[in-house]
C-alpha cells in the first residue's frame, strides 16, 4: 500500500528525517515510535505533501507521490488526521464531518459512511447539530477521525490521536482505529505518544531516533526489545 524509500527531509538546512524507509500494508497498523523531535510527524507530513522531501521515494499503490499537491494526495486516497485535530470550531459536528467528503460524488456512499461514523461514535449522532468548539478534547478527536472516515481513504495517517486526552478516552480512540483497520481493511500509519498502547494495537513498528529508523519489526518484537522497554515504555 505505502512504501517509503530512503526519505530525507530538511528545514532550512537542518535535517529532520534522513534515509527513512518503511512499509505500511492493507488492514495493518504500522506505528512509528520515538521521542519528541525524532522526525515522526515530519514523515507523515512528507507523505501527505505538507513538507517537501529532499530525496527518496514515496509510493502509494505503486505510484509516486512526490511533486503532488496535498489535495491531489487526498484524492488518491490518503487521509491525514493531524495533531491538534484542525476542526472548524464554529461549524456543527455534522458539517465538520461532511467536509471530509467534499471530493466525493456518491451521495449513497456518503450516507453509509456517515452512519459508520455514528456507529463508531454514537455521541456524535446525538449531538450532530452542536458546534464543534463546545465538545471535550476526546469528542473533538472523534470528530476528526470521523471526518477522515468520510473521505473514504485507503490509507490513514494519524498524528498523535491521543494527545491531551483522558486515559479512558485514549483507549477508546485507539481501539476504534484498530477496528477500522481490521474491519475496513485500511492501511494505518500511526504516530502516537502512548507507545505502550500503540504497540498493543499495531502489527508492525519502527523506532525513530534523531531522524533515523533504528529498529523495526513486528510490534510484538519491538515491544519486547529491552531498549524500547526502557526508553519508551517505562519498564
Amino acid at each position: 500500500m505505502l512504501e517509503i524509500r530512503d526519505l530525507s527531509v530538511d528545514y532550512a538546512g537542518v535535517i529532520a528525517v534522513e534515509g527513512v524507509s518503511l512499509i505500511a500494508g492493507d488492514g495493518r497498523i504500522t506505528t512509528l515510535v520515538g521521542a519528541n523531535g525524532a522526525g515522526k510527524s515530519t514523515t507523515l507530513k512528507a507523505v501527505s505533501g505538507l513538507v517537501p522531501a529532499r530525496q527518496g521515494q514515496i509510493l502509494f499503490e505503486g505510484e509516486p507521490l512526490f511533486g503532488l499537491k496535498p489535495e491531489a494526495i487526498v484524492a488518491r486516497g490518503i487521509c491525514h488526521v493531524p495533531e491538534g485535530r484542525g476542526l472548524f470550531p464554529y461549524m456543527s459536528v455534522l458539517d465538520n464531518l461532511l467536509t471530509g467528503a467534499h471530493l466525493r460524488k456518491d451521495p449513497a456512499g456518503i450516507r453509509d459512511d456517515l452512519e459508520k461514523v455514528f456507529h463508531y461514535f454514537p455521541i456524535l449522532r446525538e449531538h450532530r447539530h452542536r458546534v464543534a468548539r463546545n465538545f471535550s478534547g476526546g469528542q473533538q478527536q472523534m470528530i476528526a477521525i470521523g471526518r477522515g472516515i468520510m473521505s473514504r481513504p485507503r490509507l490513514f495517517l494519524f498524528d498523535e490521536p491521543s494527545i491531551g486526552l483522558a486515559p479512558l478516552i485514549v483507549r477508546e480512540v485507539l481501539n476504534t482505529i484498530a477496528t477500522m483497520a481490521r474491519e475496513d481493511k485500511r492501511a494505518v500509519l500511526l504516530v502516537e505518544q502512548n507507545a505502550n498502547l500503540a504497540l498493543d494495537i499495531a502489527s508492525d513498528a519502527y523506532v525513530m531516533e534523531l531522524g533515523h529508523i533504528t529498529l523495526s519489526g513486528s510490534a510484538r518484537d519491538v515491544k519486547a526489545n529491552e531498549g524500547v522497554r526502557k526508553a519508551y515504555l517505562g519498564l
